[in-house]
């Protein structure tokens, strides 16, 4: 009795995960043959490739077509390679696309309910509360907290060069970004510049250090859907008590109330003092098309998730930008010599002192961050999901609800058909003459459109002014373990990382 069973389970399993196969094949997608089970999705569920370099081999492959078919399991995605396609889904079209589908169980991991996690009504609500967060007065309110950290940074290289001038700057890099975090996001001096092993750096860590198991419960929820609002988590439970201690501690200290210190939990707490957060429904309307009001409450976890993320996309993706740019700068000295004149004619009009708008005015050293980011982007892909039936205009193409869209954000800012010879590091791709030269939507850093990244200026501005602390000082050149060719940890799928650090050598400036 069992073996008829199981083989009508193993049956049932079989057509349910290739009920989808032919979808692309219908509708005259060019793609690549599913397998059973996994369908093109294989090797990244065993974490030996990353959606960014997946997604380039197959953007590379099919040079004619504006779309490529892919299929992560039995869910049907498409990528896109046309810029203008890309402008519709991201933002023209963003009705039809404001899912990111990376939601998961908010009851099990709670800190899933995080602006950059959230869809549909709870995104929108959330960015309507949170936006004001990030004006340029507050950027200015904050600046100076970002100088105290960047000025840190002369300590620690000083102290790298008297051993041998050798030096990981990822994370040296890391340290700044968290030591920075802590202070701006927390209201927390954690010294994590000069203690590599404070708990807020020991929490990033582990916050983008994926094991084999959190891999394997990636790679069940991408072939079994059904399993991201199941009851398994993968946000290891010690990082939630840990964050929401934290979080709670400074609260009750504050009396849940903002304390005059500019940091992002005054912010939060300013934001959530001013209760329901109510607005126009994205998901929901009345018969005559008009959206219907909802509302939602900014209760403690919530604000702890948007704690969350503020923390870990802030320091991991200003990290990430700020220490390739010194990876390409020191295999570059004559730019680098260049952004450090620049560096120091803005700096004596400023009293040799950084500050806001000295950081603004350097306008190469931010062409070089923009390069560093073009050449290897924080996310190597953005993925959107259709929610209701949708024809692509240039192609005539019907998407279903459900089907995945993948821009494929390290594929376009590496197609010579807008950069050319694009692993050259140039930094004259960021002139306006050059922007005005190429469609907007082939350069995507931090995403474009209502979902763009909400942090983006100040992620800018902190990486800014960690550059121009340590260029300022120091100048940078390949070490005895540097490798020109940064290796990719391909376990990491949202964010993009590197294995081995990016090692330099520091010296100080001779001037």
């Amino acid at each position: 009795m069992i073996v008829p069973i199981l083989i009508c389970l193993l049956i049932f399993l079989y057509f349910y995960l290739n009920r989808t196969r032919n979808y692309w094949a219908i509708r005259n997608v060019k793609h690549e043959p599913p397998i059973p089970i996994f369908g093109n999705h294989f090797l990244n569920c065993l974490g030996w490739k990353s959606m960014a370099c997946i997604t380039t081999d197959l953007y590379n492959k099919y040079p004619e077509e504006k779309v490529v078919g892919y299929f992560r399991g039995p869910t049907p995605e498409l990528i896109i390679r046309d810029p203008e396609i890309v402008r519709h889904i991201l933002n023209v079209d963003f009705v039809h696309f404001h899912h990111r589908g990376l939601a998961r169980n908010e009851e099990k991991e709670f800190l899933m309910k995080n602006l950059f996690h959230a869809d549909g009504d709870s995104w929108k609500l959330l960015r309507q509360r949170l936006t004001p967060a990030f004006t340029t007065a507050k950027l200015k309110a904050m600046f100076p907290i970002v100088i105290k950290c960047a000025e840190k940074l002369y300590k620690i290289g000083e102290a790298k060069v008297n051993e041998d001038g050798d030096c990981d700057v990822r994370d040296l890099m890391a340290r700044f970004s968290t030591d920075f975090i802590g202070v701006c996001g927390f209201g927390i001096e954690m010294d994590t510049i000069n203690n590599e092993n404070s708990m807020f750096r020991n929490l990033g860590k582990r916050v983008f250090n994926r094991t084999l198991k959190e891999v394997v419960m990636f790679a069940l929820w991408d072939l079994f859907p059904f399993f991201r609002k199941s009851g398994y988590r993968v946000v290891d439970e010690r990082i939630e008590k840990t964050l929401s201690g934290i979080c709670v501690s400074i609260f009750e200290q504050r009396n849940y109330k903002p304390s005059g210190r500019n940091d992002f939990i005054d912010l939060l707490l300013e934001l959530a003092a001013n209760g329901k957060i109510v607005g126009e429904s994205i998901e929901h309307r009345h018969p005559d098309g008009s959206p219907k009001q909802t509302e939602m409450d900014m209760d403690l976890k919530c604000l702890i998730a948007q704690v969350f993320v503020f923390f870990a996309a802030g320091f991991e993706t200003s990290s990430s930008a700020t220490s390739t740019t010194l990876h390409h700068l020191a295999h570059n000295p004559e730019l680098q010599a260049k952004i450090q004149n620049e560096i120091d004619q803005v700096l004596s009009k400023y009293d040799n002192k950084l500050c806001y708008d000295a950081v603004a005015e350097m306008s190469l050293l931010d062409m070089a961050l923009k390069e560093s980011m073009r050449i290897f982007p924080p996310l190597g892909v953005l993925q959107r999901v259709c929610t209701s039936k949708y024809n692509i205009p240039q192609l005539n193409i019907n998407l279903d609800p459900g089907v995945k869209i993948i821009i494929p954000i390290q594929a376009l800012q590496m197609d010579e058909q807008y950069f050319p010879n694009p692993n050259k590091f140039n930094l004259e791709r960021f002139t306006p003459d050059e922007l005005n030269k190429r469609p907007k939507y082939a350069y995507l850093p931090f995403g474009e459109g209502p979902r763009a990244c909400i942090g983006a200026r100040l992620g800018q501005m902190q990486s800014l002014a960690g550059l121009a602390a340590v260029l300022h000082k120091f100048s940078v050149e390949p070490g005895k373990k540097t490798q020109r060719k940064l290796k990719i940890n391909h376990r990491l799928n949202v964010i993009q990382g590197v294995v081995d650090g990016i090692p330099l050598k520091l010296k100080l400036r001779d001037k």
